[in-house]
């Protein structure tokens, strides 16, 4: 999901008041980073030994001669008698750390898949502990208008200057994709000794992990992926996501006390988006750790939007959010946004990583004819579209995001009320698998493995080889906040 500024990802992230367990920010470092046996701290307080290690690849395969990179993992040893080939965990985002994951309420999920395998917990190139893209000084550049051409311009700019700077540092850039991404997961393999493993992940851990089904799927035993994102949906369609918000709004139609206050969400949520478009509200914010000042428009009302409704718990945020900005109380925004400084910065490899993905013309085109209505337009994904073509040559191409046809065995898990990767978009991910099991959590959101306690049991049955029915489990609907 989000980990840079404005990015899809970063706003998500950043909102730590808002969204406290996407566990996509960045992890406490696990000092001191060398190889070999230690304590790992885990979720709540629990602690168990481990073993980090790490490789090097090339930064970038294409250039001869490119400079190595370390890439970092952290190993939780099967408890089986016979393990089966190794469990690779791959983090979402892009940007997300493996490590950091374990560190979060996904953690007893790998500590259980112990019984089948070898668990590991992988930092992707330019994540956790693996080598990292230079941090940049922050920008002395005031802040941009909060609207769509503002922040458009603004990250294009700034984005084109960092990717200049991180090129004169020594960085290769262009090594920063998802094809050299499956890559390293092969090399991951070798270092491993292992002659299969099998693949765990979420969302961009789904994106990944179809490009190394298509690179070396003959080394991949096993596939279980939550939050499908495929190989062109980097950019999600608008009108997906207004499938999404009138389901909501069919939600809020429940509570009579909500349907009073707000006789159609989507007709509000539009209102407010096209009143600060117009005219942006002076809101007060932090800018590097100081009382600040931001002109936010409805884009960036639409950019907060697209965080929120990822999960059930902070979609449940929504009604009281736009309640009160309807009501032309931006100082609401202050809590979600933290210190702006810090949205408007880049890693590089989240934004590299989404970039080389990109889109084909046809999505484009359609994206951008859905955007002109829908109720968050193009801002789900920002700064994707918007940063198309601001760094020439880095588009992987229609081969890489053409589909698949997959027979390895695979479990699939999806959550009714994720608004990150719309159930209709994952169907056509799940559409690949030939050998597929399916698993949807009502009012589960994106983050779906941990969500529902009976998927735990599912992921550890399935790895061990073990049939795994097609299933639907429940849980209760979000409640709504009016204030």
């Amino acid at each position: 999901m989000i980990q840079t500024s404005l990015h899809r990802r970063a706003l998500l992230a950043a909102a730590g008041l808002a969204l406290p367990t996407l566990a996509l920010a960045r992890a406490l470092p696990l000092a001191p980073e060398v190889a070999g046996p230690f304590r790992f701290k885990g979720w709540k307080g629990q602690e168990v030994d481990a073993e980090r290690g790490f490789f090097e690849v090339p930064e970038d395969r294409q250039i001869p001669g490119s400079r190595k990179i370390r890439l970092g993992y952290v190993r939780f040893a099967s408890t089986a008698a016979r393990p089966g080939p190794p469990i690779v965990y791959l983090a979402g985002g892009p940007g997300g750390e493996g490590t950091g994951a374990a560190t979060g309420p996904r953690f007893p999920i790998f500590m259980a898949l112990r019984a089948v395998a070898d668990v590991i917990a992988f930092d992707q190139r330019g994540t956790g502990l693996s080598t990292s893209i230079p941090e940049r000084p922050a920008s002395t550049r005031p802040p941009p208008v909060f609207t769509e051409a503002g922040l458009t311009a603004y990250v294009r700019s700034e984005f084109q200057s960092a990717w200049v700077d991180w090129t004169r540092a020594g960085v290769a850039m262009t090594g920063y994709n998802t094809e050299q991404n499956a890559d390293d997961i092969d090399d991951l393999r070798r270092h491993l000794g292992a002659e299969q493993i099998s693949l765990w992940g979420t969302s961009y851990g789904s994106h990944l992990a179809l490009s190394v089904l298509k690179r070396h799927g003959d080394r991949v035993s096993r596939v279980a992926l939550s939050s499908l994102e495929g190989q062109d949906q980097t950019v999600k369609r608008p009108a997906r996501v207004d499938a999404l918000l009138r389901q909501v709004d069919a939600l809020l139609g429940a509570d009579p006390a909500a349907r009073s206050a707000i006789p159609d969400l989507p007709a509000m949520m539009r209102r407010v988006h096209k009143r600060l478009e117009a005219q942006p509200a002076a809101t007060k914010v932090k800018l590097n750790g100081a009382p600040g000042q931001i002109l936010m428009g409805g884009f960036g009302v639409q950019m907060l939007a697209g965080g929120l409704i990822a999960n059930p718990h902070t979609l449940a945020m929504l009604p009281a959010l736009y309640l009160a900005l309807d009501a032309g109380k931006t100082d609401v925004l202050a809590p979600f946004l933290g210190d702006v400084a810090d949205l408007l910065s880049f890693r590089g490899m989240p934004e590299a990583m989404d970039l080389a993905s990109g889109i084909s013309p046809a999505k484009l085109a359609l994206v951008r004819r859905e955007a002109k209505t829908a109720v968050v337009g193009s801002a789900l994904n920002f700064p994707m579209p918007q940063l198309l073509g601001a760094i020439p040559g880095v588009d992987l191409g229609e081969t890489f995001r053409t589909p698949l046809r997959i027979e390895q065995p695979a479990l699939l898990v999806a959550g009714s009320l994720d608004g990150r990767t719309p159930l209709a978009e994952q169907d056509e991910v799940a559409a690949q698998f030939r050998r597929k099991s399916r698993v949807l959590v009502e009012n589960a959101g994106h983050n779906v493995f941990e969500a529902h306690p009976d998927v735990q049991g599912m992921l550890v049955q399935f790895f061990a080889g073990e049939a795994v029915a097609d299933a639907r489990l429940s849980l209760p609907p979000p409640k709504f906040k009016l204030a």
